[in-house]
């Protein structure tokens, strides 16, 4: 069995988010970068546990980025995977990004797509859905439950008010979330591995991109709070009815 796991470089969330360009592009000098969680803790943990129970199995990971997105997928490296590939482009079109990795994925004939249910930028829980599209392929979201018996996978997913179990044959695209696995560090021996495992660099394919960014902006700076001695309730129903906004 292949299993393909898609891996994003995300900013951490103590770094300060700013733009340049006129607010088109978004400013990465200063900025730490991390694995999307998503992405490292669910999708690509569980396709390591499904290689421990079976030794046979080939994990890949792919990610669509320039050179400096390199660290990035050495060290998902370190926590397990037979080899990385990064398709060489840079875009925030999320279509251009689903169908480059379709086009890995349908070169190498992957039984598996895994994806994190989200990247903690962008939050738009979109690739998935247009891999499995442009591969004709089913698709299962927000896994927290993936169980693999032969070429039929049972998996359990998030709905309004409750969970749904679906089995679905291979191949299968999912996206994994909070349940599917347990997070994991990269020990030693991982990180001394990871540097000698193969890394492939790949052309992007002749994609359409369908969108552009016109503009970032930031989130509205929060008020202050104001605080209201405990026994002062007029001034609290002054406060409410004067300068408390509706929700």
């Amino acid at each position: 069995m292949k299993i393909l796991v898609c891996i994003s470089k995300v900013p951490d969330t103590t770094s300060k988010i700013s733009f340049k360009d006129g607010n088109k592009k978004f400013e990465e000098a200063g900025v730490q970068w991390i694995i999307n969680p998503y992405d490292e803790w669910y999708a690509l943990v569980r396709a390591i546990e499904l290689k421990e129970k079976d030794p046979s199995t080939i994990v890949h990971l792919i990610t669509v980025g320039g050179a400096d997105t390199e660290p990035i997928i050495r060290k998902a490296l370190a926590l397990g995977g037979d080899e990385a590939i990064r398709v060489n482009a840079v875009s925030d079109d999320s279509f251009y990004v689903a169908a480059q990795i379709a086009e890995i994925a349908r070169q190498g004939s992957y039984d598996l797509v895994f994806t994190g249910k989200e990247t903690i930028d962008y939050n738009a829980s979109s690739i998935g859905g247009m891999v499995s599209e442009l591969l004709d392929a089913p698709y299962i979201s927000l896994a927290t439950k993936f169980e693999l018996d032969g070429t039929t996978a049972t998996i359990t997913r998030e709905i309004e008010g409750g969970e749904e179990t679906a089995e679905v044959s291979l191949p299968v695209v999912v996206s994994c979330a909070k349940g599917v696995a347990e997070q994991r560090i990269p020990n030693m021996r991982g990180i001394m591995a990871a540097r000698t495992r193969p890394l492939k660099i790949v052309e992007p394919a002749a994609i359409e991109t369908l969108t552009q960014v016109a503009s970032y902006e930031l989130p509205p700076a929060k008020a202050g709070v104001k605080l209201v001695a405990a026994d002062n309730v007029a001034e609290l129903v002054r406060l409410l009815h004067e300068e408390a906004k509706a929700i």
